[in-house]
């Protein structure tokens, strides 16, 4: 099924959007990025650091074995609370067409398979949660949930699509792919709309390939605060390409028009050639940049886990691009996306601001292809 948000329900009347915060490296920092019209001259970025108040505490990080192990005893406890038809429902083999049956749609358009979130008592899904907060990081885990709860923002405020189309917290869904294992290759399966999280873990290793991480509305308000949840995506892009000189800019601006993801639900498989800006040319404090963006995707999973993934990233910066389409005001819908050998991110507005599609990939390893190998 292609990424397209045919289908989709119109956005939502705008919520008053905050920029942006940008996040440096050691997670400790938040740096406000404030944004001035010169008159012809472009945009001013003032860059100022302040308390992170708004970032989850992450604890400190376990070794990558002892992450999987509790992940796997997390997943067991919440299989423990289902009968077996239940099990039967949320349980398949690691080679099933389930891994790859994931789609941006809704409920109504996509049949999705496995534990539905409205369909669990609320021991069975506290059990789930515990599962998503444990192989999450605090920070994923809560970009998880806002995502959810902004689709039962869309619920509450759509008509469902004349009952066809279901919206909500609800209509999540909970799989897993092989048997939850410390050493053998097994899946974490969650999503609904707007989110698809594919987690393979194989003892000491993991991956979040393909995952796709999605909002509408892009803003909303929750008890008196706005909440954003791919609004550090859009912020770090923002604040990365204010940092280009005229050269770099050149460079990352594609000549032609995205407006949807390339490699979105339904191209698996598919490949792109790399375009855009080389990382090899920009600034130190650039690249740094370019990793905690791209950390907003490879960085859902489990602080433990998400170490390493950063580090292979990390160490092919030199292969990888930033290219860019659309406008580079703060505000604007625009594309971006990033590219190296083990690493494609996209992400695309969908006809405007408040509804986001965004898209992770490793073309090496997407559903743990290096893992199953023998």
């Amino acid at each position: 099924m292609a990424s397209s948000s045919v289908g989709d329900a119109e956005p939502l009347t705008d919520v008053p959007r905050t920029y942006p915060s940008y996040k440096g490296e050691n997670h400790h920092m938040r740096v406000s990025v404030g944004i001035g019209a010169v008159a012809c001259l472009g945009v001013f970025v003032a860059v100022a650091a302040s308390v992170a108040a708004q970032r989850s505490p992450s604890p400190p990080p376990a070794a990558p074995a002892e992450a999987t192990a509790r992940i796997v005893a997390s997943a067991n406890a919440f299989l423990a609370t289902l009968e077996d038809s239940g099990r039967t429902k949320v349980q398949f083999p690691f080679d099933s067409p389930q891994k790859a049956r994931w789609s941006n749609f809704p409920t109504g358009i996509f049949k999705r398979e496995g534990a539905r979130m409205g369909d669990l008592t609320p021991a069975q899904r506290a059990a789930a949660m515990t599962l998503l907060s444990t192989a999450f990081s605090p920070d994923g885990y809560r970009k998880v949930r806002e995502i959810m709860h902004g689709d039962e923002v869309l619920r509450e405020g759509s008509s469902g699509g004349g009952g066809r189309v279901t919206f909500g917290e609800d209509e999540y869904y909970l799989a897993f792919l092989g048997v939850p294992s410390v050493s053998a290759p097994w899946m974490l399966q969650f999503g609904g709309h707007h989110l698809a999280i594919n987690m393979t873990l194989a003892g000491r290793e993991a991956t979040l390939a393909p995952s796709h991480t999605a909002a509408q509305p892009a803003s909303y308000s929750f008890e008196g605060r706005t909440v954003r949840p791919l609004g550090d995506e859009n912020d770090l892009a923002f604040a990365l390409m204010a940092t280009l000189d005229d050269a770099q800019r050149k460079q990352a601006i594609l000549g032609s028009t995205m407006a949807d993801l390339v490699l979105g639900p339904g191209q698996d498989g598919r490949t792109i050639q790399p375009e855009g800006l080389p990382a090899s040319k920009l600034s130190a404090a650039q690249q740094t940049m370019l990793l905690d963006l791209v950390r907003e995707w490879a960085g859902i999973a489990n602080d433990a886990l998400a170490a390493p993934r950063m580090e292979e990233i990390r160490s092919k910066l030199p292969q990888t691009y930033f290219a860019w389409s659309g406008p580079t005001t703060p505000g604007s819908a625009a594309y971006f996306r990033i590219q190296g050998p083990t690493l494609v991110i996209e992400y695309a507005p969908q006809r405007g601001v408040d509804h986001i599609h965004t898209m992770y990939r490793d073309p090496t390893n997407d559903y743990g292809a290096r893992y199953a190998r023998p």
